[in-house]
């Protein structure tokens, strides 16, 4: 059977924790080249948060998931573009010219990869042929934090990974460090074949979302050897518990109903991402504050550096609470919650008698 359209090219976009994928997302989507970009997002955790920060045009398909990527990344992929295969037949959506995947900073790109190459993780059904006929895999974009790069290639395997299967590497933050440096010929054991781009200096569009297949002829010998691994590997040893990825990093969640003082969000920002013991590898946040609550405060922390917060001109959509996900390794989370939850309260008292 020939397909009804040309396969559409599937570009994934990967990078550890706080490396700025959203922001490149956003940076990407809001170029008018872009127009027909379909986009599915993965977050670890049970509560959603990027996809709130991810700006899409009305007509955009957009999809999320959320859960440990390493167990679920063949099926959710492929029921995703399977479900975004129905919709265009359905004409419910304008043509779709290619798809952004953006995985949750803690994937390993192996399983994602091996289900949507031909050899790669085996079809189970007719969803995974109608994936295989109408989707190809053109070529994956790692993103790379060079304030914190050098630490996540000393502590995550998955930091490693995401570099070494890249065929472009767009590095970050370097507006914020004086430091030149080569990280072309510093990563180059890992990733000979990459391609680098400065996010400061602007983005090759052409080149990020080309239409090319992938291909691992040129990436290092470990590439090759993790794909195959992968078919062999089951992953019934590991639990899927959605906010677990191992046994030893955890994703917890906390909201809130009533607008926030913006001294109580303040306060609790800062003792989280303060003590550098903590674990925190990830914050990511959207506060109501009680001063103007129909624009929301958004916040963002990598390990205990907390980024400038800034205001949204108005809720993305419906759910008006404030909700904050907090991702670490061996973090004493009942201490956050105690403190989250005597700033919280407080609140709200204020808020009743205002009221």
């Amino acid at each position: 059977m020939r397909p009804i359209y040309d396969p559409v090219p599937v570009t994934l976009l990967t990078g550890f924790l706080g490396s700025g994928k959203t922001t490149l997302l956003n940076a990407v989507l809001a170029d008018p080249r872009m127009v027909g970009t379909a986009v599915i997002i993965n977050e670890f955790g049970t509560v959603a948060i990027d996809h709130d920060l991810v700006r899409t045009g009305s007509e955009t398909y957009f999809r999320t998931t959320t859960g440990c990527i390493c167990c679920t990344a063949t099926s959710d992929v492929r029921v995703s573009l399977y479900e975004l295969h129905e919709t265009r037949l359905r004409a419910e959506i304008p043509p779709v010219s290619r798809v952004i995947i953006e995985t949750t900073g803690l994937a390993d790109p192996a399983p994602i990869i091996n289900s949507l190459i031909p050899g790669g993780a085996p079809a189970m059904g007719l969803r995974d042929h109608v994936v295989a006929r109408h989707f190809f895999l053109a070529g994956v974009v790692t993103a790379f934090d060079v304030l914190t790069g050098r630490s996540t290639l000393d502590c995550f395997l998955e930091g490693w990974k995401q570099l070494a299967f890249a065929d472009h590497i767009v590095l970050t933050k370097t507006d914020l460090t004086d430091e030149p440096h080569d990280w072309a010929a510093e990563l180059s054991g890992l990733n000979p074949a990459a391609r680098y781009h400065d996010r400061r200096k602007g983005l090759d569009l052409e080149a990020l979302f080309g239409e090319g297949g992938y291909s691992t002829s040129s990436k290092a010998e470990d590439v090759p050897g993790w794909l195959a691994m992968e078919t062999l590997v089951q992953h019934s040893d590991h639990s899927h518990e959605p906010n677990r990825h191992g046994d030893e990093i955890e994703a917890f969640s906390l909201t809130h109903d009533v607008p926030l003082e913006p001294q109580a969000v303040e306060t609790f920002l800062h003792i989280v991402t303060s003590n550098i013991e903590s674990g925190l590898l990830r914050l990511k946040g959207i506060f109501a504050l009680a001063d103007d609550p129909n624009r929301p405060l958004v916040a963002h922390a990598v390990r205990h550096r907390l980024y400038p917060c800034h205001r949204l001109d108005r809720w993305p959509d419906g759910d008006r609470r404030s909700r904050v996900v907090l991702i670490g390794q061996d973090m004493p989370a009942k201490p956050i919650r105690d403190v989250f939850d005597v700033l919280a309260p407080r609140s709200s008292r204020k808020q009743r008698r205002s009221a």
